[in-house]
């Protein structure tokens, strides 16, 4: 009953925080754009719910091919990559605001694991049967593995957790966990990589 009901909410707050922070967007859509060359937007393909390919929105917080270049998908501090006003963008972590709109197309969640790259730490098929109860649920822009490190949790930990989340799920874990972000987004806490977080793939196939 709760996942109807934990929908529902999705909705109403998602709604109402785009109605309300709509000139912070405009804003920071501005300086992005006036600050680097590329799309204001990033978008970038992640694994959602029941193992579905989606498109992630954020702001764009490095410059343009960033991926394809120094430490490709992990960026640490005093990364180059990153742009004057994306350093801001990611200490606020205003760069997930656009995911309301991925909340509203019902592709993620405010709470739920957060959703991984099609390629990494490894593709969908590589996944355990275990691992893959993580997607059991849409994810969401936090979840139990990032109040619990972060960036720095090793990749087969962080969907333990994530796991754990499905199945302990309920509206007093997910208000735990909204507070708890807060706190970490206000001290800046465990949003920068400290080196890779893959040790090893999965040990067992599907």
């Amino acid at each position: 009953m709760y996942i109807y009901i934990k929908r529902f909410l999705d909705i109403c707050a998602a709604a109402v925080a785009l109605v309300i922070i709509w000139p912070l967007l405009l804003i920071i859509f501005a300086l992005v754009r006036a600050t680097s060359k590329g799309p204001a937007i990033f978008k970038q393909e992640r694994i959602g719910k029941n193992g579905k390919v989606f498109c992630i929105y954020k702001f764009r917080s490095m410059c343009v091919g960033a991926e394809h270049t120094g430490s490709g998908v992990y960026s640490g501090k005093d990364d180059m990559r990153v742009t004057k006003i994306g350093k801001i963008l990611r200490a606020t972590s205003f760069d997930e605001l656009p995911q309301l709109v991925n909340i509203l197309k019902g592709d993620m969640s405010f709470i739920g694991p957060r959703p991984p790259l099609t390629y990494h730490p490894w593709e969908y098929s590589e996944y355990t049967d275990e691992q893959l109860r993580m997607f059991e649920v849409r994810p969401g822009i936090t979840g139990w593995a990032q109040i619990n490190g972060r960036k720095d949790v090793e990749w087969n930990h962080r969907i333990e957790l994530n796991v754990w989340y499905v199945d302990n799920m309920s509206l007093w874990l997910d208000i735990k966990i909204m507070f708890i972000t807060v706190f970490k987004v206000l001290k800046n806490a465990d949003n920068e990589n400290t080196g890779e977080t893959v040790n090893a793939k999965p040990t067992e196939n599907k």
